[in-house]
C-alpha cells in the first residue's frame, strides 16, 4: 500500500516517450492553474521530463498555492513557482511569455449559487490569458460535461459529436473552449481542448466518492448508470505530450480510460474490498456523460493502469486512512447543478 510521498512519486513519473516529446518542443512551459487537484502531480512530472531530456527549458507552475502540501512538494522538486492570481490582469501581465501553456485554471465546485464567478474564471480568465500569451500553444483542461448524455451501449461520444452542455458549469466549460478557438482564429494560437472523465488520484475521484458512500453507509444513486475514469498519470503525460497536438484548426482531444465501468460493478467491488456492506437507491438510468477515447489510445497507447488495479487501490487508500482533498466530483448530478 503506498503512503503519500509514494502515490505523488506514481503520478509524476514520466515515460521515455514523453521525455522524447519534450525533447522536441520549442520554448518554455508554463502551468497555468497548477495548484488544483492534478496540477502538482503535472508539474513535477514536466519538470523530471525535462530535466532528462537535456533541453535548458524552465518549467513554471502558476498559482495562488493556498495549500501549504502543494508548495512544499514542488518546493521539494525544484520547480519554479510563481504566486499570481489569474483573475487580475495586471498580475496575468506580469507573468513572463512563454511558447506552451497548459492552461488548467477553472472552476467546477459550488456553482449552483454562485454562477457569476464560474464565469469569471471559466470565461474571463481565459480571455485575459489569451490576451497576453497571443499566439502561444495552449493545452486546455475542458470537460466531458460538454458533451449530451449517451447511452453506454453507444460507446460514449467521441470528438466528432457537437458540443450540447447541460447546466451553468458545463456551458462555462464551452464557453472556456470557445474563448481560446477565438485565439487561434486571431492571434494565432495553437489549441488543443483536453477533454479529461475524471482522473483518479486515490485522493479524489469517483472511486474515492463511491467508497465514501459505501463506508458512511449512504446509498449508491444509479441514476446515471456507468462513468468513465482514468488514471492521473496517464493524465498528466497526456496533457504535457499533446502540447505537439495543439493546432491553429483547434483539436479536441477526450482524455479517460477506454472502458465504461458500471456503476452498481464499480461499487459492489469496492465494497468487496472495504468489507462493508452496499446498497443503492433509485431506478438504474440509461444515460449518462460518457467519452470515446479511441483517439487518445491511438496517439498515446492504453493506460498504464486500469480499472480493477484502480479500484484495489482506492479501496487501499481508503482502509489506509489516506488523505482526502474533500472535492467530490458530483458524477451523478444529472441536471447539471454543480
Amino acid at each position: 500500500m503506498w503512503n503519500e510521498t509514494e502515490l505523488n512519486e506514481a503520478l509524476s513519473v514520466p515515460s521515455q516517450a514523453l521525455v522524447e516529446d519534450v525533447a522536441k518542443l520549442e520554448g518554455d512551459i508554463m502551468i497555468l492553474g497548477a495548484g488544483g487537484k492534478v496540477g502538482p502531480t503535472l508539474s513535477v512530472m514536466a519538470k523530471r521530463a525535462v530535466e532528462l531530456s537535456g533541453k535548458p527549458r524552465r518549467v513554471i507552475a502558476v498559482s495562488r498555492f493556498t495549500d501549504p502540501f502543494v508548495t512544499e512538494l514542488l518546493a521539494k522538486e525544484k520547480v519554479e513557482t510563481i504566486s499570481a492570481d489569474l483573475t487580475d490582469a495586471d498580475q496575468i501581465a506580469a507573468l513572463p511569455k512563454v511558447k506552451n501553456i497548459i492552461f488548467m485554471a477553472g472552476r467546477k465546485f459550488g456553482t449552483a449559487g454562485s454562477a457569476c464567478e464560474t464565469w469569471e474564471m471559466n470565461v474571463a480568465v481565459p480571455t485575459l490569458v489569451t490576451r497576453h500569451f497571443g499566439d502561444a500553444r495552449y493545452v486546455v483542461f475542458s470537460t466531458s460535461n460538454v458533451y449530451p448524455f449517451s447511452k453506454p451501449e453507444s460507446g460514449g461520444c467521441d470528438e466528432s459529436v457537437e458540443p450540447s452542455p447541460i447546466g451553468e458549469y458545463a456551458i462555462s466549460c464551452l464557453g472556456r473552449e470557445r474563448i481560446f478557438e477565438y485565439a487561434a482564429r486571431h492571434y494565432g494560437a495553437k489549441v488543443l481542448n483536453f477533454r479529461l472523465s475524471y482522473a483518479i488520484d486515490l485522493r479524489y475521484g469517483i472511486l474515492f466518492d463511491l467508497s465514501n458512500w459505501i463506508m458512511q453507509g449512504q446509498p449508491i444513486p444509479l441514476g446515471v448508470p456507468a462513468f468513465n475514469c482514468v488514471w492521473q498519470r496517464y493524465c498528466n503525460e497526456v496533457a504535457i505530450r499533446s502540447l505537439h497536438m495543439a493546432s491553429e484548426k483547434v483539436e479536441s482531444l477526450n482524455v479517460t480510460g477506454p472502458e465504461l465501468v458500471s456503476v452498481r460493478y464499480a461499487a459492489t467491488r469496492l465494497a468487496e474490498l472495504l468489507g462493508k456492506e452496499v446498497t443503492f437507491s433509485g431506478t438504474e438510468g440509461e444515460r449518462g456523460i460518457l467519452c470515446n477515447s479511441q483517439k487518445c489510445v491511438a496517439n498515446y497507447g492504453y493506460p498504464d493502469m486500469g480499472v480493477s488495479e484502480m479500484i484495489e487501490r482506492q479501496a487501499q487508500w481508503i482502509l489506509q486512512g489516506g488523505r482526502q482533498l474533500g472535492k467530490p466530483t458530483h458524477f451523478e448530478e444529472q441536471k447539471g447543478k454543480f
